[in-house]
């Protein structure tokens, strides 16, 4: 799929215990990666690194706070890794507004010290920051934002990410300028932007899936809060692998990779939070939902991202309609409430990752096979 750039590389990712670190990570793994994980206690009880043994897999698995340089900074040092994958977060707009101090420590700070613990590591050759599609300045509007667009932020927890976006840039221009890539220094830098990610093995506060798993694991109604919002849903192998496209070509051609990049649902249907919700509902079966008539804090009502630029740059393409990533991740819940193990969850999580690779595939042959031309 990459001409694997990641075997027998030492891989840092931070936020290796959340739901996208513990995804990539396990990924990480199974292209023959040194994985270092570098985060927090586990999130949720339950979650998927305990469910899957994902401690198993890795190289190193390391407890640890962001906001601590020291500490983050010997790490670096002692494990010296090719590559970083930048996760750690707080990363929930309705927690911002009772910690906005926090968020902003985590999000801004945190990026800030790995960034500069990578500028002090000669090993690092590859940063990957993943910020959020909620980065962008929001105007309601209906199509896409795109890379170039404003940065901005209603709330604490989006604004500290449209300044992680900032700070990266800074960091960019100032030590790691694409045009002296391989003259002052041999480090690609990239930030990525993301919407609503879903899958198996989150159960995370105050996000619409786990929410719904929750209710329905305890016999009670699904309760929607923001019925109305727009989100670019998408399951989380998609942005996953746009990470990991976007690592293995900084690695060989960094310059012209470098900078921020959209991965999101193109889908072409704009999903509703009501809309998933409903489909949650039909997919599994016998549950209902109902609208919480509470108000609730501000977030943004409609809010999509433009992927242009990764599925001409990176041929980076979906796979999946949003319908189908809902099935696939309702699959893997009803697998862990069934009883699975951690043996055969893991299995289960590597056949849906093999799965995803070889459908990814046969859509670059079917898409480069010149028969199929007209």
């Amino acid at each position: 799929m990459f001409e694997n750039p990641f075997k027998n590389k030492t891989v840092l990712v931070t936020g290796h215990s959340g739901f996208q670190g513990g995804w990539l990570s396990f990924w990480l793994n199974t292209l023959g990666a040194k994985v270092v994980g570098y985060s927090l206690e586990l999130p949720s009880e339950p979650n998927l690194f305990e469910a899957i043994e994902l401690s198993k897999d890795l190289y190193r698995n390391i407890r640890g706070d962001v906001r601590d340089f020291e500490k983050l900074y010997k790490v670096f040092a002692d494990h010296r890794p090719d590559m970083v994958f930048h996760l750690a977060a707080q990363s929930l707009v309705r927690p911002s507004y009772k910690s906005p101090a926090l968020t902003y420590e985590t999000n801004v700070m945190g990026t800030v010290n790995v960034l500069e613990a990578a500028r002090q590591t000669k090993s690092v050759r590859v940063i990957v920051i993943v910020t959020s599609d909620k980065c962008y300045k929001n105007q309601e509007w209906i199509w896409g934002y795109r890379e170039n667009d404003p940065m901005g932020g209603h709330d604490p927890y989006s604004s500290s990410k449209g300044c992680a976006e900032l700070v990266t840039a800074a960091y960019e221009n100032s030590f790691f300028p694409p045009e002296k890539y391989g003259a002052d220094h041999e480090v690609g830098v990239a930030t990525v932007r993301v919407g609503n990610v879903i899958g198996g093995g989150d159960w995370g506060e105050d996000r619409l899936m786990p929410d719904c798993v929750r209710s329905i694991n305890q016999d009670k109604d699904i309760v929607i809060r923001y019925p109305k919002a727009i989100r670019p849903w998408q399951h989380v192998l998609e942005p996953l692998y746009g990470y990991l496209l976007l690592g293995a070509k900084l690695w060989k051609k960094a310059p012209r990779y470098i900078g921020a990049w959209n991965f999101g649902s193109t889908d072409g249907k704009l999903w509703t939070v009501e809309d998933i919700a409903k489909k949650i509902c039909n997919v599994w079966g016998n549950v209902k939902c109902v609208i919480d008539p509470d108000p609730h804090p501000h977030e943004a009502h409609s809010l999509t991202i433009d992927s242009s630029k990764a599925r001409i740059m990176l041929d980076w393409n979906p796979q999946f309609k949003v319908a189908e990533a809902l099935e696939k991740t309702i699959d893997w819940y009803k697998v862990y409430y069934q009883g699975a193990g951690p043996n055969e969850l893991k299995r289960h999580t590597a056949h849906q990752i093999e799965a995803y690779c070889l459908g990814t595939r046969d859509m670059g042959d079917r898409e480069n096979d010149s028969s199929n031309v007209p």
